[in-house]
């Protein structure tokens, strides 16, 4: 049932255009976007490491904080993970296993806790920016980029493929989970595969290498992993592989296999964005004050450590009631329904994201050139506003996007309802999980009516 619904789903083959085909199928692609892309990238971690100390007046900080962050989610929806086909850290660790790789397998223990390294990295590093000052201060933002690169550096030297994207990276966590709402899909075509045993799409072949990231298209049914690198499309032998538009969160209507770590995930997302959110409100600093007086200390690693844990706890926690509850009505255990369920927050998730990011990419999108006159020597008009357009307009917007997202995670609850139970226990199932999405939107609307501070 699946499989079928979810062709029906499915737009015409974009590879059958010519020349998308043509491109798709190139040795150029992705090579011509990827070395413009790892160029910009060490322009980038020269400013951050040697440019102006001031964030306001940094290139790099602008690029990486203000045009590429908030890019990224909006990225994600409409071309699934093609950034990480791209992306420099991917280059970088192409270009080490090509010189001095050892190519020993992936260790089992990243096989099997991969995603939950890549939570805690998720956490661990939206704690650190918080405490540490790492967004407002370019230097901390090309340690982080200079860490990254050294774990890249590493894996590749030692372990096949993109071992570091697909295991540890926590971009790559957050793309997985958002690509699987995407516009954009790539799959094979069952009827062909069927009677191929040359695997070439997984192996390699003369034409391409094998899937970076450990896909096996032949029975590949998430764009969880899948990088839109075209490996497959070129080393395909009986032009098997399709690549398809479809509506957006369509793939979570009927997720296969749902994972705990995957589910858990997207409700750390929500959290992260709610402490995003509140930290960047002008109230900010007198809901500081009361933690203060109220916890005994002025310490900012504890009253904000505190903060970031209730924002992390209360999603979670608010999943895991539902979940409890709806145990309790269709007779399938509570971590099932967590796991199953955890799936719908996603389209919640990428809207808060895209909503809380707008506002720097909108309200400070001038900095990117300010900041780019002043590299080249040319006089910025200092004092200048930032802003692109008025801020009634990008609150406007905000709000716009939490609905949508609202509306697609509530649908997606509906439909993960339905296609698993039936008769009564379809809306006992939703009414839970509707109720959760209505208080995450409120939760999250009521955080987009406060002021936010700017970031540069």
């Amino acid at each position: 049932m699946t499989t079928q619904i979810t062709n029906t789903i499915s737009s015409r083959n974009l590879l059958k255009t010519p020349w998308i085909n043509r491109f798709m199928r190139s040795r150029w692609y992705p090579g011509i976007i990827q070395w413009p892309t790892l160029i910009v990238f060490m322009v980038i971690m020269f400013q951050l490491l040697l440019g102006p100390s001031a964030a306001h007046d940094n290139l790099g900080t602008a690029l990486t904080w203000v045009l590429w962050w908030p890019l990224i989610p909006i990225i994600f929806l409409f071309l699934g993970r093609f950034w990480c086909a791209i992306c420099p850290f991917a280059t970088i660790n192409d270009l080490v296993q090509k010189f001095v790789g050892n190519n020993r397998p992936i260790p089992r223990f990243l096989k099997k806790y991969g995603v939950w390294i890549i939570d805690a990295l998720f956490i661990f590093i939206t704690w650190s920016d918080h405490v540490w000052g790492v967004v407002e201060n370019p230097v901390g933002s090309g340690i982080l980029l200079l860490t990254l690169t050294t774990g890249v550096v590493a894996s590749g030297a030692f372990f096949e493929r993109r071992t570091f994207c697909r295991s540890v990276c926590f971009l790559g966590g957050l793309a997985g989970n958002y690509a699987q709402a995407g516009m954009l899909s790539l799959r094979s075509t069952p009827e062909v595969c069927a009677t191929c045993t040359t695997a070439s799409c997984y192996k390699g072949n003369e034409k391409a290498p094998g899937c970076p990231l450990f896909e096996f298209p032949k029975t590949m049914t998430s764009s969880a992993n899948c990088v839109l690198c075209a490996d497959c499309i070129k080393s395909c032998p009986n032009d098997s592989i399709q690549l398809t538009l479809r509506p957006p969160t369509s793939e979570l209507w009927f997720v296969r296999k749902p994972k705990l770590e995957a589910a858990f995930l997207s409700a750390v997302i929500m959290g992260i964005v709610f402490v995003q959110n509140v930290t960047m409100l002008e109230v900010w600093t007198s809901v500081l004050s009361w933690l203060e007086k109220a916890v005994g200390t002025t310490s900012y690693y504890v009253t904000f450590s505190i903060t970031f844990a209730a924002a992390i706890i209360l999603p979670v926690s608010l999943l895991a009631l539902a979940s409890l509850t709806a145990s309790k009505l269709n007779k399938t255990s509570f971590v099932e329904n967590f796991t199953r369920f955890g799936y719908a927050l996603i389209a919640l998730d990428m809207a808060g994201h895209i909503a809380h990011n707008l506002f720097h990419l909108l309200a400070e999108g001038k900095s990117i050139l300010f900041t780019g006159m002043e590299l080249f020597g040319m006089a910025a008009t200092h004092g200048a506003s930032t802003a692109l357009v008025s801020l009634a307009t990008i609150q406007l917007l905000q709000f716009g996007l939490i609905g949508l997202g609202f509306i697609g995670s509530l649908y997606i609850a509906y439909r993960i309802s339905k296609s698993n139970y039936q008769g009564g226990a379809v809306w006992a199932t939703f009414v839970p999980y509707a109720t959760l999405m209505v208080v995450l939107g409120i939760i999250n609307i009521a955080l987009f009516t406060f002021p936010m501070a700017m970031r540069m």
